[in-house]
C-alpha cells in the first residue's frame, strides 16, 4: 500500500492521479483531511482515510498497512510546519512504512531567509533520524510562483520587486511524475537526499520580463525597489505583515543562489526534457494577455 497525503491539493492529487496509471487502485491509499473533497478518489477504488498532521491518531488509521509514505509538505511555516512534519514521519515509521518519501526545496538550508527552507532541512534531519530509509525529493521552486510574482506587471507594463537572483522554475506536473516514478521503481538511486530536481534553466526576474514581453507582444520592465519598499508596498496592498516576510525572505534568499542552479537530475530520472518556464508562461499568461488585447479580459491578475 502506497500512501499519498495531502492528494486534496495541487501536487498530492498530480501524484495520486499518476500512480493510478502505474500500480493497481487497491494498492493506494490517501491521507486528507476532507474525505468529502476525495471521494472520486474512493469511487476510483482507492483508499480514502481522514489524516491530519495536527491529530497523531488520525495518521495512525490512514497510514495503516503502508509499505511507502509520500509526505507532501505543508504550507505552514516554523514551529507548526517542523511538529507537523515530525508527526508524520513519527507516524509513518510506526506504521511500519518500509520507506518515507517527503517534498523538500532545492533550498533547504537551516540559515535560509526564507521561511519555508528552514522548515525542510530541519524534517530532512528529522527523517535522517527515523531510521527509516528515506528519500528527501529537493523539487525546484514551482514555475506557478512565477505566474504569481508577475502580479499586476501586465496591466502596468512593470514587474517591480527586489533584487533576485536567477531561479531553476519547475513545473508542478514534472515532480508529480518524479515522485511516482520515486514511489514505483524502487528508487535505490534515490535514497537519502536528491539532487535538486528542477527545470533546465534558472531565469531572474530581468529574464522572466524578457519572456512575457516575447510571449505576449506586452512590453514588461523590470523595476528594482529596496527590500523595505516591496514590503510597505505589499503592506499597503493588505497583505499580511507575515506574508509580506515571506516574499521579502524569498528574495534574499535568491540573491544568495538558493534556488540555482538548474540541475539535470530530473530530465534524467524522467527520460524526457523538463518543462520550461517559457513553456508554463505560454500556458498560463499569453491566454491572459491575448485576452487583454481582445478587449474581453478583465484586469491580469497574478
Amino acid at each position: 500500500m502506497i500512501i499519498v497525503t495531502g492528494a486534496n491539493g495541487r501536487l498530492g492529487r498530480a501524484v495520486t492521479e499518476r500512480l493510478l496509471e502505474r500500480v493497481p487502485a487497491e494498492e493506494i491509499g490517501v491521507s486528507v483531511r476532507d474525505v468529502d473533497a476525495a471521494r472520486d478518489l474512493g469511487a476510483r477504488g482507492i483508499r480514502v482515510r481522514r489524516g491530519d498532521f495536527a491529530d497523531p491518531s488520525s495518521l495512525a488509521h490512514a497510514f495503516e498497512g503502508a509499505s511507502q509514505v509520500l509526505i507532501v509538505s505543508t504550507d505552514a511555516t516554523g514551529e507548526t510546519a517542523l511538529r507537523a512534519h515530525r508527526t508524520a514521519v513519527d507516524a509513518a515509521a510506526a506504521a511500519g512504512a518500509g520507506r518515507i518519501l517527503y517534498t523538500s526545496h532545492m533550498g533547504a538550508h537551516p540559515a535560509s531567509p526564507f521561511g519555508p527552507m528552514p522548515d525542510h532541512a530541519a524534517t530532512e534531519a528529522a527523517l535522517r533520524a527515523s531510521g527509516v530509509p528515506f528519500t528527501a525529493l529537493r523539487n525546484g521552486f514551482y514555475a506557478s510562483s512565477a505566474v504569481m510574482l508577475l502580479g499586476a506587471a501586465l496591466d502596468t507594463g512593470e514587474l517591480v520587486a527586489p533584487e533576485d537572483g536567477p531561479v531553476a522554475w519547475t513545473d508542478h506536473a514534472d515532480l508529480a511524475d518524479a515522485a511516482v516514478l520515486a514511489l514505483t521503481t524502487g528508487g535505490d538511486d534515490l535514497d537519502g537526499r536528491t539532487p535538486a530536481l528542477t527545470g533546465p534553466e534558472a531565469i531572474d526576474l530581468a529574464g522572466i520580463a524578457a519572456l512575457v514581453t516575447r510571449l505576449t507582444g506586452r512590453p514588461i520592465r523590470r523595476v528594482v525597489v529596496s527590500d523595505a519598499d516591496y514590503r510597505a508596498r505589499l503592506l499597503a496592498h493588505g497583505l499580511p505583515e507575515a506574508r509580506a516576510d515571506l516574499l521579502v525572505g524569498l528574495f534574499a534568499a535568491s540573491r544568495r543562489g538558493d534556488f540555482a542552479p538548474a540541475d539535470p537530475t530530473l530530465a534524467r530520472l524522467l527520460g524526457r526534457p523538463a518543462v520550461t518556464l517559457a513553456d508554463v508562461l505560454t500556458a498560463t499568461v499569453a491566454p491572459v494577455a491575448a485576452l487583454r488585447r481582445s478587449g474581453r479580459g478583465g484586469p491580469a491578475s497574478g
